[in-house]
């Protein structure tokens, strides 16, 4: 009789725990089979203040596509509609792999279709369900602009909250860290060179090269990440108002100049003495 009770609780206590340990090794297979399963590096280039890029490369580890193919595909394909409904274009290297390239030609505009692009507006009807979604994270870009008669001076700011990536436990505890299962980079390219502003909470400090002209901060998964950088660009209209002034003062210099060279002596002709 003790021992059938003995092998009652003992299997009752065994019941409990089994289903744990099963989430504890589904868990940490997954980040044996997922490690660096999502690369994603998102960047805007500027090449003058009325023309940049917003690109996008994405590429999905193998194993990744392996266990959910077709969850990985629908996922690529709703990156290409977004970028054809914001007039992009994309370049699919592989059924693992794209690149998403998506113009700008003014600093709202940046922030318009990158806004978009990350937090689009929500679908209705059976679109909403058969549409595979990126994942629901708060993402927010902001370019302030200030211009300084032949140059405009940018502020930019870019807020990412990353903690839905997070696996939490039911007491809010990160029980696998997203970094294992998410490679995530931003970056920012300027012709002049940008310097980074790290005076925030949560501000990322970047690896900066070719002197200045690129700027790339490693996202941190499962945290609140904050970017920020200030750089400067020619201001086409100060320059051309000074093009403008520069060949006024010019063709009146030349007018003057020939209006001087050409005029006739004032001098009295001589009068020839009779002897």
């Amino acid at each position: 009789m003790k021992l059938a009770v003995l092998s009652r609780s003992a299997r009752g206590a065994f019941g409990k725990v089994l289903p744990k340990m099963r989430v504890l090794w589904a868990m940490l297979l997954a980040v044996v089979l997922l490690s660096g399963c999502v690369q994603y590096d998102a960047g805007v280039r500027f090449e003058n203040p009325n023309r940049g890029e917003i690109v996008q490369h994405i590429k999905l580890g193998e194993q990744l596509t392996a266990l959910s193919s077709e969850q990985a595909q629908e996922w690529l394909d709703s990156l290409q509609r977004r970028a054809r409904q914001l007039q992009g274009k994309t370049k699919r290297i592989s059924n693992q792999e794209v690149v998403v390239t998506i113009p700008f030609a003014s600093g709202a505009e940046l922030e318009e279709k990158f806004n978009q692009f990350f937090n689009p507006p929500a679908k209705k009807g059976s679109q909403a369900a058969t549409d595979t979604d990126l994942p629901k994270i708060n993402s927010h870009l902001s370019l302030r602009q200030g211009n300084f008669l032949f140059w405009i001076r940018n502020h930019l700011s870019y807020d990412l909250d990353l903690r839905s990536l997070g696996v939490l436990s039911t007491n809010g505890n990160v029980i696998v860290s997203p970094g294992s299962l998410f490679d995530l980079d931003f970056s920012l390219r300027t012709p002049w060179g940008a310097r980074s502003v790290e005076k925030a909470e949560n501000a990322l400090n970047p690896v900066i090269s070719e002197k200045g002209h690129l700027l790339v901060w490693t996202l941190k998964p499962g945290e609140v990440n904050h970017v920020e950088a200030v750089f400067w660009l020619p201001s086409p209209l100060g320059i051309g108002t000074l093009a403008i002034i520069l060949l006024v003062v010019a063709g009146f210099y030349l007018k003057y100049n020939r209006g001087k060279g050409s005029g006739v002596s004032s001098a009295p002709p001589s009068v020839p003495q009779v002897p």
